[in-house]
């Protein structure tokens, strides 16, 4: 998949750097995950929260900063972006994370297993 090189370095410090929401789902959840989940991963001029390439699936974790008309309208294009990779992206808020931590889960579970057809061993 074609990235920008540029966004390398920065993605590697976006890892070591990750938020408190970002940690709890790799560290509880997606590190060990069925299928392989990378975390900040460059993808055309962007940098993907999350993303597993065998299900062509993006995660992003929208914190407040998310939640303002140009804010929204960046995210959207962004996703359209991804999109034409032929990407599904899927967003969560920090709330989300910290309310509904389970539900969250689970919904990544449905939209892996529709995209893959593999039966999940979670």
């Amino acid at each position: 998949m074609y990235y920008n090189s540029k966004n390398v370095e920065y993605a590697r410090t976006l890892r070591r750097e990750m938020t408190p929401w970002e940690r709890k789902l790799w560290y509880c959840y997606l590190n060990k995950y069925p299928l392989r989940f990378y975390r900040q991963k460059p993808i055309g001029k962007f940098i993907a929260d999350f993303y597993c390439p065998k299900a062509n699936l993006v995660i992003e974790l929208d914190g407040g900063g998310h939640y303002n008309p140009d804010a929204e309208k960046k995210d959207a294009e962004r996703t359209i972006a991804l999109e034409q990779y032929g990407l599904k992206v899927i967003r969560f808020c920090n709330l989300d994370i910290d309310r509904n931590f389970r539900g969250v889960c689970e919904c990544i579970d449905k939209e892996v297993y529709y995209r893959t057809t593999l039966p999940l061993s979670r």
